[in-house]
């Protein structure tokens, strides 16, 4: 009942339970089938959501652009960050070694169940069902995605090519386990530090170190261009 609630589900608790188990845990309880065919249909009725939803509300937006915005949803990591933000791991059945070696914590497992629930939900309740479900967990990010702009990185390349005349260079950082590592990533140009940015993920982090080298970036060059008004 808890992970319905966090999901906003008008559905019985029971409806999900199916999505929730791992095939680890089948190996040890003969007789039970796994998520993964609920992982193979939650894919694609994921992808269908999303597509429909970009399509109809960024109506002036090329091909290109809708493809990129979709892309910062419809992949592992962000469906494992969202899983791991509902505590989905909590609720899995898995099998003893899978347990063992942290799989509560594996993104790819997080991700796996992501889709099974999308799945579970669309056969629960239909389309509909699984719309409001896709777009309650993601559809800030959708948001955030269009509003900020799909690519940072390729902002910035063109930013610092005509304000310093250099391109960025991007230091990455790693910790943690493989199975949950935090990436670290700051963005320097001509050997300064203009951004830092963090993510669970090498690219995420990129972006979001991009994203503020950007920033810092318009007010070096904003306030070049009033010491030079100023002083002309």
């Amino acid at each position: 009942m808890e992970l319905v609630e966090r999901l906003g589900l008008d559905l019985a608790p029971d409806l999900l339970a199916p999505a929730l188990v791992h095939r680890s845990w089948c190996a040890e309880h003969a007789g039970h089938s796994s998520n993964e065919r609920l992982e193979f249909l939650g894919d694609s009725v994921l992808g269908i959501v999303v597509t429909d939803h970009v399509y109809r509300v960024y109506d002036m937006l090329d091909e290109g652009p809708l493809t990129e915005i979709r892309k910062t949803v419809v992949n592992s990591v962000a469906l494992a960050e969202v899983a791991t933000d509902l505590g989905i791991g909590n609720h899995l059945l898995l099998g003893k070694g899978e347990e063992q070696s942290g799989g509560r914590e594996k993104p790819s497992i997080l991700a796996d169940a992501m889709e099974a629930i999308i799945g579970a939900v669309y056969m629960a309740g239909g389309i509909e069902a699984a719309r409001t479900l896709v777009l309650g967990i993601l559809g800030a990010r959708l948001a955030t995605a269009q509003a900020d702009g799909a690519d940072h990185k390729s902002r910035l390349q063109e930013l610092s090519a005509r304000v310093l005349g250099a391109p960025p260079h991007y230091d990455v950082k790693a910790t943690g386990p493989d199975h949950a590592r935090t990436f670290y990533v700051t963005a320097t140009i001509a050997g300064v530090a203009y951004g830092h940015g963090e993510g669970r993920s090498k690219k995420q982090a990129e972006q979001a170190a991009a994203r503020a080298a950007h920033a810092a970036l318009v007010d070096h060059d904003l306030s070049d261009t009033l010491r030079e008004t100023h002083h002309g």
